[in-house]
């Protein structure tokens, strides 16, 4: 009987959900609350997916699922007029299930660092809250610019960006990840890699010879350095050069991504004047 009533009340919802400001949303991964509080709409946020933390008050909201299983009736509860799920990330068999419960569902794509803008235009045309949106989105295109700027001339440096350690999993040239090392001048050593992540070898490891290894600070760092001890040749075990980054800055498409890359550049500032001793 439940599950019936929140049908009807969904579809309900969804004869003008495409038509009216959306009022009630939920999001189906971190950065895209991150995107909706930006965007000017965190008082519209009912609901969020698992690792959902900033800004802090997001963390209290009731989650609905993680990146990869959502909990239909817990979504319905909430009566969303929106739902926000990751192009690329959302898979898309959750998707199909949402929209054929009636329920407005957008997939928001953003696979560049100039994306991160546009999507908060779109988020704020969704909530209308343009204005709100609209500054958020020059804010950001200007401190980006100001970044490539600062960084432009860099001295190429070889990284890798690494997540866990059996297997170890890297990113492509694809990730905006690779793209925020790029800023900074480095030089991603695994960008021709057929997928977005992927797991890499030892050998390719050594092969590659990065000068620098970044990886996220949820990391276990000694793992981290246990693994690249076996590794002793590679020159960023020689010098050390293995640098935690916050994650949740770097890796989420959110204007804190910005604050991401300061973090890198820095890192790999070290390194090249570790090089240069």
């Amino acid at each position: 009987m439940l599950i019936r009533s929140l049908l009807v009340a969904a579809a309900l919802l969804s004869c003008t959900a495409a038509q009216a400001e959306a009022r009630r949303v939920v999001t189906l991964a971190p950065h895209l609350a991150e995107l909706v509080c930006a965007a000017g709409g965190c008082e519209r946020l009912v609901a969020v997916s698992a690792h959902s933390n900033f800004p802090p008050p997001v963390a209290q909201l009731p989650q609905i699922g993680d990146g990869w299983q959502v909990n239909l009736e817990a979504v319905l509860v909430q009566r969303p007029d929106l739902i926000l799920a990751w192009d690329g990330g959302t898979p898309v068999d959750n998707i199909a299930r949402l929209r054929k419960l009636n329920l407005r569902v957008e997939a928001l794509p953003i696979s560049t660092l100039d994306g991160v803008a546009d999507a908060l235009e779109t988020v704020g045309g969704w909530l209308g809250t343009e204005a709100a949106a609209k500054a958020a989105a020059t804010a950001y295109r200007q401190r980006l610019a100001g970044l490539r700027a600062k960084h432009r001339g860099a001295t190429p440096i070889r990284v890798v960006y690494q997540i866990e350690t059996a297997p170890a999993y890297t990113v492509n040239g694809k990730s905006p990840i690779s793209e925020a090392m790029a800023v900074c001048g480095g030089v991603n050593m695994f960008a021709s890699l057929p997928t977005l992540a992927a797991t890499v070898g030892a050998e390719a490891m050594l092969v590659a010879a990065p000068e620098v290894v970044l990886y996220g600070g949820e990391e276990n760092a000694a793992d981290i350095r246990a693994y690249w001890a076996r590794l002793s040749s590679a020159p960023a075990a020689k010098a050390g050069a293995l640098y935690p980054i916050d994650a949740d800055r770097l890796a989420r498409a959110g204007p804190r991504l910005l604050d991401g890359i300061e973090q890198v550049c820095a890192r790999l500032d070290q390194a090249r004047a570790k090089r240069g001793r």
